[in-house]
């Protein structure tokens, strides 16, 4: 089965007495975008879903964890935190060939270029930026345990075990020799900030295009794509939220570099942290730099992931490839960052 279809015939038996209020004839369409978990707009003749699946065929270990998004987003319903209901979640990869799950389906806006074209004033482009800032404020201000998720990470040094897993990743998916990262590979270990002790849950992923907003309103409905979610350090969501700035403005990166912020209504990277600290209670944040190399290190290696899954016929996106060869761009610009 392709990762870019549905059998539909066998997930509307499946979900015949399973869905809530579902009848009809089921239909299916596949979101444009996403690069990892193939994610398609069901209906019948009266309603919406949101299906999350696996891709079918081999994948990288640890990946693809579509049963820990059902159980974050399940857990998330009742706090501050804006998500998607939960409906079901079927582990039996017999129905349509790999896990699934289903949520409800947000009518909202997705903006995917941060300087916000399509947003008519910087008032509004200021509002959106600020409750961007809320909810991730929101999310690190959860009590894991009080959601039923405090086993949903591993103790210890959270850097430590990202940069591990991810220098895993990256070797279980290498495709050629790249000499930034094996830079970044060496210095993220050897420049490790002590741990501080400090746990969240941390959302993996947290950027605006991540983000369902409310159709007229500059507020967010709904936070996406959980999958990377665990127990973490919260300056990883805040410093990779940053590190996708410092892109270039206006190419495939989607990034801010070059664009007068101030103008747009638009933060500066030092405003946008400010106001997360204020909201967190933070004073002040301790080597920043470390933080910002190790997100370019960790997009890179997701990234090479998504190069090796284009290349054996698994990625979920026509995207791939022009993702995959940002690799090594990005691990180029984590060494800028080192050498600053």
């Amino acid at each position: 089965m392709s990762t870019q279809t549905l059998d539909l015939e066998a997930l509307q038996h499946y979900l015949q007495d399973k869905l809530p209020g579902f009848s009809g004839k089921l239909r299916a369409e596949k979101f444009a975008g996403g690069q990892s978990n193939p994610t398609f707009l069901l209906s019948d003749d009266s309603q919406k879903w949101v299906l999350r699946r696996k891709p079918p065929g081999e994948l990288l270990a640890s990946a693809h964890a579509v049963d820990r998004e059902y159980r974050v987003l399940s857990a998330l319903e009742n706090t501050d935190v804006p998500v998607a209901r939960t409906y079901l979640l079927c582990e039996d990869e017999s129905v349509i060939g790999s896990m699934f799950y289903i949520m409800e389906f947000l009518e909202g806006r997705v903006f995917w270029d941060p300087e916000l074209p399509e947003v008519d004033s910087k008032e509004e482009r200021a509002a959106i930026y600020a409750d961007m800032n809320r909810v991730l404020a929101a999310l690190h201000s959860v009590d894991p345990k009080s959601v039923g998720l405090e086993d949903f990470g591993r103790p210890g040094n959270y850097f430590e075990r990202q940069v591990g897993r991810w220098t895993k990743q990256y070797r279980a998916s290498e495709t050629e020799h790249s000499p930034a990262m094996e830079r970044l590979i060496a210095w993220l270990p050897e420049n490790m900030p002590q741990d501080d002790g400090l746990v969240s849950l941390v959302h993996g992923d947290y950027r605006l295009d991540n983000l369902m907003f409310h159709p007229t309103e500059p507020r967010v409905i709904g936070v996406l794509d959980w999958e990377l979610s665990t127990l973490g350090h919260p300056l990883a969501d805040l410093s990779y939220q940053v590190m996708a700035w410092q892109m270039p403005a206006g190419d495939g990166l989607r990034g801010l570099t070059g664009c007068d912020r101030a103008a747009l209504g638009i933060p500066s990277d030092e405003e946008y942290i400010a106001s997360y600290c204020e909201r967190t209670g933070r004073k002040d944040i301790a080597n920043w730099n470390f933080y910002l190399v190790f997100c370019f290190f960790r997009l890179a290696a997701i990234l090479q992931g998504v190069k090796k899954r284009s290349l054996i016929g698994t990625a979920s996106s026509a995207e791939a490839d022009a993702k995959g060869a940002l690799v090594e761009p990005l691990a180029e610009m984590g060494v800028r960052y080192i050498d600053v």
